[in-house]
């Protein structure tokens, strides 16, 4: 069995299985290899773990008990494009080839060998870093490392709330383009906050404070007044 690359440890991964018995043995499984692991078991729940939780990676059974995995499959993909592996029993094969149209990126069907779920999880990570580009991106003085989640600023470590990195990211891949309030807004929080510009305001605000020299004079994050934010244009 091949080891997690070490550009994928430390990825965060949502497991949403109503069975406890899965959720336990690929808590294990991923652990073991460097993931950091949550778990919803239901449909509902799942939903609230994918917007609060943030993951890289989000491993779905089709078969909740109170939402049809499609449906939540459906609802994530609304605000998000966050790689998901279905899980299926052969009797769901439709349901599948519907997940796979309505966005999923692989599935495994149940019962299924551990290597060959990590296999799809490496592969679905490697995925998002080429779609991502460069895995490390440079401002000057600020390094925004993708693959690890980790920031830092002439050499030492920011530390940075889950929401404040993921408006980092965001700004950081689009670097040197405006990104509006409703862009970031359905990003981090969903369609339905696309109004909510006062959390912006409030994250941005917290962000300054960490990265810039002076939070009222600003470099790295540029306002665009009634538009949006964009972060610095690499040199």
């Amino acid at each position: 069995m091949s080891k997690i690359s070490d550009k994928d440890k430390g990825a965060r991964i949502l497991i949403i299985d109503d069975e406890t018995q899965i959720r336990r043995l690929l808590r294990v499984a991923l652990e073991g290899h460097g993931y950091q692991v949550s778990e919803a078991d239901s449909g509902h729940e799942g939903l609230k773990s994918a917007a609060t939780y943030h993951p890289d990676l989000i491993i779905l059974d089709l078969g909740l008990p109170d939402l049809d995995g499609l449906a939540v499959l459906g609802r994530i993909r609304e605000w998000s494009s966050v790689p998901v592996i279905i899980l299926t029993v052969i009797e769901q094969e439709l349901e599948k080839i519907k997940a796979l149209d309505a966005g999923a990126d692989d599935y495994v069907t149940k019962p299924f060998s551990m290597g060959e779920l990590l296999a799809r999880v490496r592969v679905a990570l490697r995925h998002i870093a080429k779609n991502e580009g460069e895995p490390v991106i440079v401002v000057g003085d600020l390094s925004i490392d993708l693959t690890h989640r980790l920031v830092t600023l002439r050499g030492k470590e920011v530390k940075l709330t889950p929401t404040e990195y993921d408006i980092l990211k965001n700004l950081a891949v689009y670097s040197g383009r405006v990104l509006t309030h409703k862009q970031l807004l359905s990003s981090i929080w969903g369609k339905e906050y696309q109004k909510e510009t006062h959390y912006l305001r409030i994250y941005i605000g917290q962000l300054r404070k960490k990265i810039e020299s002076d939070p009222t004079q600003p470099e790295y994050i540029i306002t665009e007044p009634g538009v949006g934010y964009r972060l610095k244009e690499m040199k």
